[in-house]
């Protein structure tokens, strides 16, 4: 019997209001308030607000920015640690159609001022702690954002800088105001900001479906049981931190802020609020494994902690299951909303030597479950590579969790989209078990912290200087910060320079974290059309060996 062509299933099942509503965070906090309203939402020092609280602010929040016209296609920016007005920052701009730009608050002042005016920020909340980094980037602006001062009671002594205080502001709010639903799942929830090979930072936009789909799969990979409380150790302005604002509102859980990690803080709050959950950069992770006696506790319960960034050393991550935490390694870029694969845990491992468990666990792993596709391919056939673990190729992403693209650079879009696919710029081979795992970057980025530094911003400095000639930087081994920038540079003839003027040069002309912690001067190596040989820098400065004290 031939076929039909017909389909019943095409005809009178159209969607419809009823059936089909656009994925958004949003729905996941107001979910919360409702089926949680009296639960404890977030935590700052001895502050308190449940989930009906929060809700409430948010909707004030947007009220307050629709009252100033603020709507669909406007930015609000945020300058600001965790704290719970950057919390309600991932709600309540959304909720007036606009989007959230998070600043890193480590940037210095002409940077920051690039991605306000580059966004079009047209509101920019501020913490007091970062007013002075806030005044010196809106100085020179032509259409400076109108300032919002954020009072926290737990920031060090300073002077507010803003038109109006947060409190003051939220305040001309309704907090039973209508929010806007986006019109549809591809509207731009966030604007994230990532260095890239450039000095110049893209800007990744990121949609409410994507936002929505990570939110629910970070609760998967976590293995987030009900009513979690998470510590805010990874900071809000990282990829949203890593979107899990919008997970623990799914999850309704409960938020435990921090400013400023450190060890014994850690320790204390974790301790105080049976904290079950927290992520940050490898560093982190280091400076608890090694923290002071006096500080490191018996945890009461476990501890989930994802880590994403430069891979973890095997020897750190042994050493944190050994004080009691359940580490899961995550991997990911901004331009994929974060984390994205995970390097997920097999019950046949948990009988190998902890060393052996180390080295599969520091792997980057398998696709979140809202990852549609990733592999490991030749980086320009997109053709996948043998999964022999050896033959290295570039790492490809393609699903709901990839950004929507470059904002005002379509060329820059249109290249990392090419064929279909994400192409990150790291390199990797994928194991026999499908595991993917990284061994080098092509983008010749620098992870130090969790913080992506652009090698060629740091070579700018280098080249204002006046004894420079020639100046390349590469990744070198840290012991604290996972690896830091280190210079290789040919000074002039005639000049003679230290390496401790070189380091001073570039902390005073940019972000300290930026700075070389070592430089190497003597000629570079070049091939016979006169490029610098990075390869070849980057052995030699692994054979510098690892930098040890925090610079």
């Amino acid at each position: 019997m031939a076929r039909s062509s017909h389909n019943p299933y095409a005809e009178n099942l159209d969607p419809n209001p009823a059936n089909h509503v656009p994925l958004t965070p949003l729905t996941l906090l107001e979910r919360a308030a409702s089926v949680f309203p009296d639960r404890v939402a977030v935590i700052h020092g001895e502050r308190r607000l449940t989930w009906r609280e929060v809700y409430g602010r948010c909707r004030q929040f947007a009220s307050a920015l629709n009252k100033r016209g603020i709507g669909r296609g406007d930015t609000v920016a945020v300058l600001a640690p965790n704290t719970p007005a950057h919390f309600e920052a991932h709600f309540g701009p959304a909720m007036a159609g606009a989007v959230l730009n998070a600043i890193n608050i480590r940037l210095d002042a002409p940077i920051v001022s690039f991605i306000l005016a580059h966004g079009e920020a047209r509101v920019l909340l501020v913490d007091k702690e970062f007013s002075e980094l806030a005044e010196a980037a809106i100085r020179t602006m032509e259409n400076p954002p109108e300032v919002v001062a954020i009072d926290d009671e737990l920031a060090p002594p300073g002077r507010l800088f803003g038109d109006t205080e947060y409190e003051d502001f939220l305040a001309q709010g309704d907090p039973v105001f209508p929010w806007r639903m986006p019109d549809n799942e591809w509207e731009a929830i966030s604007l994230n900001y990532t260095s890239g090979t450039t000095g110049n930072p893209k800007g990744v936009v990121y949609h409410h479906r994507g936002a929505y789909l990570m939110a629910l799969s970070n609760m998967i990979v976590t293995a987030m049981g009900p009513a979690p409380i998470y510590l805010w150790t990874l900071p809000m302005f990282h990829c949203n931190g890593w979107c899990f604002p919008w997970t623990l509102a799914a999850a309704g859980g409960t938020n435990v802020c921090l400013r400023r990690v450190e060890p014994k803080a850690i320790f204390d709050l974790v301790h105080r609020h049976s904290v079950g959950y927290f992520s940050g950069a490898p560093i982190v992770m280091n400076m608890i494994a090694n923290a002071p006696k006096d500080v490191l506790r018996p945890l009461a319960q476990p501890v989930t902690v994802t880590t994403a960034g430069a891979a973890p050393p095997a020897a750190v991550i042994e050493r944190m299951e050994k004080l009691g935490f359940r580490v899961v390694h995550l991997y990911g870029l901004t331009e994929t909303y974060g984390p994205s694969t995970v390097s997920e845990w097999r019950a046949e491992w948990d009988a190998l030597p902890d060393e052996a468990r180390a080295r599969l666990k520091a792997r980057q792993g398998v696709r979140y479950p809202s990852l549609e596709g990733l592999m490991v391919a030749d980086p320009d056939t997109l053709e996948p590579v043998p999964a022999d673990g050896e033959t290295m190729g570039e790492v490809f992403f393609r699903g709901n969790i990839v950004m929507k693209g470059y904002l005002k650079n379509p060329a820059a879009t249109e290249a990392a989209f090419r064929g279909g696919w994400f192409h990150s710029g790291d390199l990797g081979v994928m194991h026999p078990d499908g595991y993917i795992e990284l061994r080098d970057r092509s983008k010749d980025i620098i992870i130090s912290g969790g913080e992506n530094i652009s090698s060629i911003e740091v070579e700018s400095i280098l080249y204002r200087h006046p004894a420079v000639l020639e100046a390349a930087v590469v990744a070198r081994p840290d012991d604290t910060w996972g690896e830091t920038p280190c210079a290789f540079v040919t000074l002039k003839d005639g000049e003679t320079v230290s390496e401790s003027d070189i380091v001073a040069f570039c902390r005073g002309n940019m972000a300290h974290f930026k700075a070389p912690r070592s430089v190497v001067f003597g000629p570079l190596p070049k091939t016979s059309t006169g490029k610098i040989q990075k390869f070849r820098l980057r052995d030699a400065a692994r054979a510098l060996g690892s930098l040890g004290p925090p610079r």
